[in-house]
């Protein structure tokens, strides 16, 4: 025989005469262990499946007006944080579980058992599933709902809670930059008020402001000149005039020849207005002739109250005319002249403060230039301000993530645990293989010759000749009870094997 088989086979001979001992052991685990599975709690599973639509029509439409936040990682994150501490924490309340624990103790193991019972799998096309086991078919349902609920509003209180502290921080730096722009103001003001006079203009600086005067200088002096021969021209045609005409007409007010001198002259000082203020010396001498005219009306309407009629010295209207337009011409040159001499003063203190001048501009420059860097960041606030509260608003009023209960939180009508027809098989038969473990232990701690081979082996002699063993009839018949009552009990034990699993399967209330 090959010896591989026969040490099998003796090793099966060794076991087998230690039944007994394998028999026992295999009905103290069954027993055992029968008495533990029935004892254990049921528990129950609850679960629930949401779907989470992040596309949003508002996307689209609000492009470049308001944030669109990164919907996937803010759910890929909250379904990682679903079970931190805080959430916990909520989920306990929410479901009154936290009444049950009164120590820091009980709190911590409250909290590590939810954790541990809490399942959240799914997010294949944006399908999770919310699932939670518990004795208490109720308490698992309520659970699930509280996650469902707590799922729900972390997803939004995250992006809202980022918006307000971007609020904050906003506002905060437009309160920063108004308060340097106010500095930077008073500071410009100061400074214009401090060298009022050699303010750069317009016209390019300094330089441009300098030859801009040069140039209205040159065209005042030229246009005096022409005024000037323009009065010299008149003056000649006025000698060759007479000043009087004799006539007999009546004298009326409405006739008198003063009403057209001072509507002319009137009618200059409308002009006037137009280029200079009151104060200018043309405007005043023109207001002081007019007054002259006034009072000289007066006079002659006061002589033409005693007389209707009578023989009078009417002016020449000609000799008026140039009257009026050498009044004209001499008012028109000392303007000139006043504009001249002030644009002559102007350029002498643009000459003048050459050196300083420069220098005021560099530094109105950079002031300037300080100014509109802040201007600039404080009107870029101002436009993220209106798109963070436009955000917001979307965020408050609007759902940017809907959320979709497609399977409303459930109980199963079997426990999820035990597996009692498993853990009940596996008793009897984990029995028997422990049995046979210790059994074959035994044989090896405390051998036995079963074969010549092995005695041969054992002894290293040769062997002569082997003795069968004559039992009596009463020594066979006490064999085959013991026998028999073994094969009973082996029997007992698959019977009431085959009972539980019946009654687990068909029998009992969790089936």
């Amino acid at each position: 025989m090959n010896p591989v088989v026969e040490q099998i086979l003796g090793y099966a001979r060794s076991v087998w005469r230690r039944r007994w001992l394998v028999l026992i052991i295999a009905w103290l685990v069954a027993t055992i262990s029968w008495v533990w599975i029935y004892s254990l709690e049921n528990r129950y599973r609850a679960q629930a499946r949401v779907y989470v639509d992040t596309q949003s029509l508002l996307k689209p439409l609000l492009g470049g007006l308001a944030i669109q936040p990164n919907l996937q990682q803010q759910i890929s994150m909250m379904t990682r944080t679903i079970v931190s501490r805080p959430n916990l924490e909520k989920l306990a309340r929410m479901t009154d579980l936290d009444l049950r624990a009164k120590t820091p103790q009980q709190q911590e193991a409250l909290y590590n058992g939810l954790a541990g019972r809490i399942s959240l799998g799914g997010g294949d096309e944006n399908l999770y599933t919310i699932s939670f086991v518990d004795p208490k078919p109720d308490l698992a349902k309520r659970v699930v709902q509280a996650l469902l609920t707590i799922f729900t509003e972390s997803s939004l209180g995250g992006t809202r809670q980022d918006l307000t502290k971007s609020q904050k921080f906003i506002d905060d730096q437009l309160k920063h930059y108004e308060e340097k722009l106010l500095e930077k103001e008073k500071d410009l003001e100061e400074f214009k008020r401090r060298n009022m006079g050699n303010m750069p203009g317009t016209g390019g600086g300094f330089y441009g402001q300098y030859a801009q005067v040069s140039a209205a200088l040159e065209q005042a002096k030229q246009e005096l000149d022409e005024a000037s021969n323009r009065k010299q021209q008149l003056s000649r045609q006025l000698e060759d005039q007479e000043e009087t005409l004799v006539a007999v007409v009546p004298v009326t007010s409405a006739t008198t020849a003063l009403d057209a001198r001072i509507a002319a002259l009137q009618s200059q000082i409308d002009n006037l207005r137009l280029k200079y203020t009151d104060l200018h010396p043309e405007i005043a001498r023109t207001k002081h002739l007019i007054a002259r005219l006034h009072e000289q009306k007066k006079q002659e309407e006061d002589s033409t109250r005693a007389q209707n009629k009578e023989l009078v010295k009417s002016q020449n209207p000609i000799y008026q005319q140039l009257t009026i337009a050498i009044a004209e011409a001499d008012a028109t040159v000392a303007s000139l002249k006043s504009r001249v001499a002030q644009l002559a003063k102007k350029r002498d203190e643009l000459y003048r403060t050459a050196d300083s001048v420069p220098r005021i501009e560099g530094e109105y420059t950079q002031m300037m230039r300080d100014y509109g860097v802040y201007q600039k960041n404080f009107g870029a606030l101002l436009d993220r301000r209106e798109t963070a509260t436009l955000t917001s608003e979307v965020e408050t009023k609007t759902d940017s993530v809907d959320f979709r209960v497609v399977d409303p939180p459930r109980v199963e009508g079997k426990p999820v645990w035990p597996n009692r027809p498993f853990l009940v098989t596996v008793a009897p038969f984990g029995g028997l293989a422990l049995g046979g473990v210790l059994a074959f232990l035994l044989g090896q701690l405390r051998p036995t010759v079963l074969s010549r081979r092995q005695l041969n082996e054992l002894t290293g002699l040769p062997l002569l000749g082997a003795v069968t063993m004559i039992q009596t009839d009463e020594m066979r018949q006490r064999a085959r009870k013991l026998n028999y009552v073994y094969f009973a009990a082996t029997g007992a034990l698959f019977i009431a094997y085959l009972g539980q699993i019946v009654y687990y399967l068909l029998l009992s209330p969790a089936a």
